[in-house]
């Protein structure tokens, strides 16, 4: 659940020029805030960082801002004087933005504008109500009864898959339905982030986008990615790799190979993975002497963890582990970003399946060894 809701990382999405004095270009809010206190309003340069363009004064309870011209769309940032609750973003697209500032609560402010800041506000309050169920959601997995309860932890993990699945369909069909929006760029950015598509889903979305979409800074950002993703895509050959053991042996992806072969990324900290375990020893004592193996990548940093994880869950498979945490260098090359991550290898060492869990997993290692 960590990264459930990363909001919009890695933008870099504007495209702007200067500034437009037509009262047509301006955004005019009411704001709860203290007269003349300020307001500094930033876009993002190519490089996704903040760059201040401009600082109004709330007069009379509202701020009137001047936008920049666009010849597509911009991202605005607001950031208030003296106040720690994060930052309004919006769209600006050469229409004039209206609305009201809750500066207690922002995630309440609502600005009209243009099509794409309608379409902002629509995502955002999406995001705003699956954050709230997220951590009622995640209430539930702090039962200490889930370790002695393996049917109210695969209840928990199969109500966990619809809503992760609810926020992905949700995030696909915007997509698709507004292909030359700068929302659509910064969604997509959101879901390779929190690496829950396929890459194939990837590149099929970023297909359909526009032109002028593919051609922002974050859109260029998304389509390196998928050049240097494609080889781990499903499909491509799993790179090979070697590290140490937890007896300080050499072992390689190579030499852990079987019929079927499972990489398993995890680590002793990440609760989903122990959670997890259960169901990945189940189908390895179920398949492993029909030709299943499993190599555990861990991203551990001590080894008294990492071991003391292995004999608690029982994990009689293979272990390696470079005890570098998310700068583990396997993790790097195969572009894990959150774990559990797996990947699931045919007897050609062919990546065939990516991040599949419980009886989705089961039933493909069951496909791929005739069962």
């Amino acid at each position: 659940m960590k990264k459930l809701f990363l909001l919009f990382t890695s933008l870099g999405l504007i495209a702007c020029g200067s500034k437009n004095n037509d009262n047509d270009n301006t955004l005019m809010a009411s704001i709860d805030a203290e007269e003349g206190s300020a307001v500094y309003f930033s876009t993002l340069n190519d490089n996704g960082s903040p760059e201040p363009k401009d600082t109004v004064l709330v007069k009379d309870g509202k701020i009137n801002l001047a936008l920049p011209n666009t010849d597509y769309q911009g991202l605005g940032i607001l950031k208030l004087e003296n106040n720690a609750n994060g930052n309004v973003l919006f769209v600006y697209e050469n229409e004039k933005i209206e609305g009201e500032i809750h500066a207690d609560s922002l995630s309440k402010t609502d600005l009209k504008g243009g099509d794409n800041q309608d379409l902002l506000q629509e995502y955002m309050h999406f995001l705003n109500k699956q954050q709230k169920a997220g951590k009622a959601l995640s209430e539930k997995f702090r039962n200490p009864e889930l370790q002695e309860n393996p049917a109210l932890a695969s209840q928990l993990n199969e109500e966990r898959d619809a809503f992760i699945e609810k926020e992905s369909k949700f995030r696909k069909e915007l997509i698709k339905n507004n292909p030359n929006s700068l929302v659509s760029v910064m969604i997509l950015s959101d879901m390779l982030n929190m690496n829950r598509s396929s890459l194939p889903e990837i590149k099929s979305l970023f297909e359909g986008l526009s032109d002028k979409a593919q051609s922002t800074p974050a859109g260029k950002r998304i389509a390196t990615f998928i050049k240097t993703n494609e080889a781990t895509s499903e499909g491509s050959m799993a790179p090979n790799f070697t590290a140490k053991t937890p007896e300080g042996e050499d072992l390689s992806l190579k030499d852990a190979m079987g019929e079927v072969t499972l990489i398993d990324f995890w680590a002793a900290w990440c609760k989903p993975c122990r959670m997890e375990n259960p169901n990945v020893v189940k189908m390895y004592n179920k398949y492993h002497d029909k030709g299943l193996n499993i190599i555990g990548v861990s991203l551990d940093k001590t080894k008294d963890a990492w071991v003391k994880a292995i004999e608690d869950d029982q994990l009689d498979w293979y272990h390696v582990s470079n005890l570098k945490y998310w700068n583990d260098p396997i993790a790097k090359m195969y572009q894990v970003r959150s774990i559990p991550s797996t990947f699931l290898l045919d007897k050609d060492g062919k990546i065939v399946a990516k991040n599949l869990r419980g009886q989705a997993l089961e039933n493909k290692v069951a496909e791929l060894l005739g069962e």
